[in-house]
Protein backbone atom coordinates (compact mmCIF):
# COMPACT_ATOMS: atom_id res chain seq x y z
CA UNK A 1 0.00 0.00 0.00
CA UNK A 2 1.23 3.49 -0.76
CA UNK A 3 1.30 5.48 2.45
CA UNK A 4 3.36 8.62 2.93
CA UNK A 5 6.03 10.07 5.16
CA UNK A 6 3.31 12.66 5.88
CA UNK A 7 1.64 10.04 8.12
CA UNK A 8 3.72 11.46 10.97
CA UNK A 9 2.19 14.93 10.52
CA UNK A 10 5.27 16.65 9.11
CA UNK A 11 3.31 18.93 6.77
CA UNK A 12 2.54 21.38 9.60
CA UNK A 13 5.03 24.09 10.59
CA UNK A 14 4.19 23.11 14.18
CA UNK A 15 5.36 19.50 13.73
CA UNK A 16 8.29 18.38 15.86
CA UNK A 17 9.62 14.83 15.41
CA UNK A 18 9.82 12.72 18.55
CA UNK A 19 13.06 11.18 17.30
CA UNK A 20 15.59 11.52 14.51
CA UNK A 21 15.86 9.65 12.36
CA UNK A 22 12.12 8.98 12.57
CA UNK A 23 11.29 5.30 12.94
CA UNK A 24 8.92 3.43 10.65
CA UNK A 25 6.41 3.45 13.51
CA UNK A 26 6.74 7.16 14.41
CA UNK A 27 3.26 8.13 15.62
CA UNK A 28 0.88 10.41 13.77
CA UNK A 29 1.11 13.95 15.17
CA UNK A 30 -0.92 15.46 12.33
CA UNK A 31 -2.81 18.75 12.72
CA UNK A 32 -4.07 19.27 9.17
CA UNK A 33 -5.79 16.04 8.08
CA UNK A 34 -3.62 14.70 5.26
CA UNK A 35 -1.21 12.82 7.51
CA UNK A 36 -4.14 11.54 9.55
CA UNK A 37 -5.70 10.10 6.39
CA UNK A 38 -2.49 8.14 5.72
CA UNK A 39 -2.32 7.01 9.34
CA UNK A 40 -5.95 5.82 9.16
CA UNK A 41 -5.13 3.79 6.04
CA UNK A 42 -2.29 2.13 7.96
CA UNK A 43 -4.62 1.46 10.89
CA UNK A 44 -7.20 -0.02 8.49
CA UNK A 45 -4.60 -2.55 7.32
CA UNK A 46 -3.93 -3.45 10.97
CA UNK A 47 -7.66 -3.96 11.49
CA UNK A 48 -7.96 -6.13 8.37
CA UNK A 49 -4.94 -8.20 9.41
CA UNK A 50 -6.67 -8.93 12.72
CA UNK A 51 -9.72 -10.16 10.80
CA UNK A 52 -7.64 -12.39 8.51
CA UNK A 53 -4.34 -13.31 10.07
CA UNK A 54 -3.03 -14.76 6.78
CA UNK A 55 -3.07 -11.37 5.01
CA UNK A 56 0.20 -9.64 4.14
CA UNK A 57 0.27 -5.82 4.20
CA UNK A 58 3.26 -3.63 3.45
CA UNK A 59 2.54 0.06 3.99
CA UNK A 60 5.29 2.06 2.32
CA UNK A 61 5.70 5.55 3.77
CA UNK A 62 6.87 7.08 0.53
CA UNK A 63 8.96 10.25 0.32
CA UNK A 64 8.59 13.15 -2.08
CA UNK A 65 9.25 11.76 -5.57
CA UNK A 66 11.41 13.50 -8.15
CA UNK A 67 11.28 13.01 -11.93
CA UNK A 68 14.37 11.35 -13.39
CA UNK A 69 15.67 14.56 -14.99
CA UNK A 70 15.55 16.70 -11.85
CA UNK A 71 18.91 18.00 -10.72
CA UNK A 72 19.53 17.82 -6.97
CA UNK A 73 19.06 21.19 -5.25
CA UNK A 74 19.78 20.83 -1.53
CA UNK A 75 17.52 22.77 0.83
CA UNK A 76 19.19 25.93 2.06
CA UNK A 77 18.88 26.92 5.73
CA UNK A 78 15.87 29.12 6.41
CA UNK A 79 12.59 29.19 8.31
CA UNK A 80 10.57 25.99 8.58
CA UNK A 81 7.81 25.78 6.00
CA UNK A 82 4.82 23.55 5.38
CA UNK A 83 5.95 20.12 4.17
CA UNK A 84 9.50 20.97 5.32
CA UNK A 85 10.46 17.36 6.07
CA UNK A 86 9.04 16.42 2.67
CA UNK A 87 11.30 18.96 0.97
CA UNK A 88 14.40 17.27 2.41
CA UNK A 89 13.13 13.65 2.15
CA UNK A 90 13.21 12.84 -1.54
CA UNK A 91 13.75 9.97 -3.92
CA UNK A 92 13.82 9.56 -7.68
CA UNK A 93 10.91 7.92 -9.50
CA UNK A 94 13.04 4.98 -10.66
CA UNK A 95 13.89 4.18 -7.04
CA UNK A 96 10.24 4.43 -5.98
CA UNK A 97 9.17 2.07 -8.77
CA UNK A 98 11.88 -0.40 -7.79
CA UNK A 99 10.77 -0.19 -4.15
CA UNK A 100 7.17 -1.10 -5.03
CA UNK A 101 8.36 -3.85 -7.38
CA UNK A 102 10.42 -5.41 -4.59
CA UNK A 103 7.41 -5.23 -2.26
CA UNK A 104 5.12 -6.85 -4.84
CA UNK A 105 7.59 -9.62 -5.66
CA UNK A 106 8.46 -10.40 -2.06
CA UNK A 107 7.43 -13.77 -0.65
CA UNK A 108 4.18 -13.75 1.32
CA UNK A 109 4.65 -12.92 5.01
CA UNK A 110 1.48 -12.59 7.08
CA UNK A 111 1.13 -9.41 9.11
CA UNK A 112 1.48 -5.66 8.75
CA UNK A 113 4.68 -3.78 8.12
CA UNK A 114 5.14 -0.03 7.89
CA UNK A 115 8.33 0.90 6.05
CA UNK A 116 9.89 4.31 5.40
CA UNK A 117 11.08 4.78 1.81
CA UNK A 118 13.24 7.88 1.34
CA UNK A 119 16.59 8.67 -0.27
CA UNK A 120 19.81 7.67 1.46
CA UNK A 121 20.58 11.30 2.32
CA UNK A 122 18.58 14.29 3.48
CA UNK A 123 18.52 16.83 0.65
CA UNK A 124 20.13 19.60 2.72
CA UNK A 125 22.90 22.13 2.06
CA UNK A 126 23.92 22.17 5.73
CA UNK A 127 23.86 19.29 8.21
CA UNK A 128 20.61 17.87 9.55
CA UNK A 129 21.30 19.13 13.12
CA UNK A 130 22.03 22.63 11.79
CA UNK A 131 18.78 22.70 9.83
CA UNK A 132 16.73 21.35 12.75
CA UNK A 133 18.15 24.05 15.04
CA UNK A 134 17.28 26.74 12.48
CA UNK A 135 13.78 25.31 11.94
CA UNK A 136 12.86 24.48 15.51
CA UNK A 137 14.94 26.86 17.65
CA UNK A 138 14.89 25.84 21.32
CA UNK A 139 12.59 22.89 20.51
CA UNK A 140 15.50 21.27 18.64
CA UNK A 141 17.26 20.71 21.97
CA UNK A 142 14.55 18.15 22.85
CA UNK A 143 15.49 16.01 19.84
CA UNK A 144 18.37 13.55 20.15
CA UNK A 145 20.53 14.24 17.11
CA UNK A 146 23.51 12.13 18.16
CA UNK A 147 23.10 9.96 15.05
CA UNK A 148 23.89 12.95 12.82
CA UNK A 149 26.80 14.16 14.89
CA UNK A 150 28.91 11.14 13.95
CA UNK A 151 31.37 11.65 11.11
CA UNK A 152 29.85 10.68 7.77
CA UNK A 153 26.23 10.79 9.03
CA UNK A 154 25.62 14.55 9.03
CA UNK A 155 23.22 14.35 6.08
CA UNK A 156 21.63 10.95 6.71
CA UNK A 157 17.88 10.86 6.03
CA UNK A 158 15.48 12.15 8.69
CA UNK A 159 13.47 8.93 8.30
CA UNK A 160 15.08 5.63 9.30
CA UNK A 161 15.38 3.35 6.26
CA UNK A 162 17.13 0.36 7.86
CA UNK A 163 13.97 -1.74 8.10
CA UNK A 164 13.03 -1.43 4.42
CA UNK A 165 16.50 -2.64 3.50
CA UNK A 166 16.16 -5.59 5.89
CA UNK A 167 12.60 -6.47 4.78
CA UNK A 168 12.81 -5.85 1.03
CA UNK A 169 16.50 -5.41 0.25
CA UNK A 170 15.66 -1.89 -0.92
CA UNK A 171 18.31 0.82 -0.93
CA UNK A 172 17.77 3.85 -3.19
CA UNK A 173 20.32 3.88 -6.01
CA UNK A 174 20.29 7.58 -6.90
CA UNK A 175 21.66 10.30 -4.67
CA UNK A 176 19.56 13.38 -3.94
CA UNK A 177 22.73 15.39 -3.29
CA UNK A 178 24.99 16.79 -6.03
Amino acid sequence: MASSIAAVGMQSVHFRPLELPMSDEHPCLDRDGYGFSKYMMEETTRYLARQREDLDFINIRLSSIWPEDRAPAPRQPGPVCQWGMGAISCMYLSDAVRCFRLAAERAHKAGVRILNAVGTQACVACTVPELMRIWYGADAEKIDMAHYERAGHERDPVYDIARIEAELGFVPARSVLP
